[in-house]
């Protein structure tokens, strides 16, 4: 909300003036265009692999440089690892940042995450330094894995 809506509704609070917040539409952003042949994917582990709670996951990319969100060059992206998901975020918002939508915003392209016993699925998500995806969507294959 502007500064001037907050100042005029905290002011009509303060009257006993009863007003609702005006609705404010999240902000959409233009995805980048996606490079030419970039894609994503998981090295490890493998589609069907059992593993222990500690699941390291490697992530890979080709066509496509993997950079930090600071300072990064358009084209580059960084990794978000979806987590049970069954549809990706919304193309024009950010990637949402919780338990199920990882950032690695520092250019990371590993991770040791922790997991309940039984079957999840594991997904890449390339976004841009604003942590939007790219158009299309540049994601990985699907890994089911078995946790013990």
């Amino acid at each position: 909300m502007r500064p001037i809506m907050l100042l005029a509704l905290a002011s009509a609070m303060a009257s006993g003036i009863a007003c609702a917040a005006p609705d404010v539409e999240p902000l959409a952003f233009e995805p980048q265009k996606a490079p030419e042949g970039a894609r994503v994917f998981i090295v490890s582990p493998k589609d069907g692999e059992t593993v222990g709670k500690d699941v390291r996951v490697v992530f890979g990319a080709e066509g496509i440089a993997i950079a930090p969100t600071a300072g990064a060059s358009a084209g580059s992206g960084h990794h978000h690892l979806l987590i049970d998901q069954s549809e990706w975020p919304m193309i024009d918002r950010p990637i949402p940042n919780d338990e199920f939508h990882r950032h690695y915003g520092g250019g990371q392209t590993e991770d040791t995450i922790t997991l309940e016993p039984g079957t999840h699925t594991l997904q890449l998500n390339l976004g841009d330094s604003r942590h939007v995806q790219f158009d299309p969507p540049i994601v990985s294959e699907v890994v089911t894995i078995h946790v013990k």
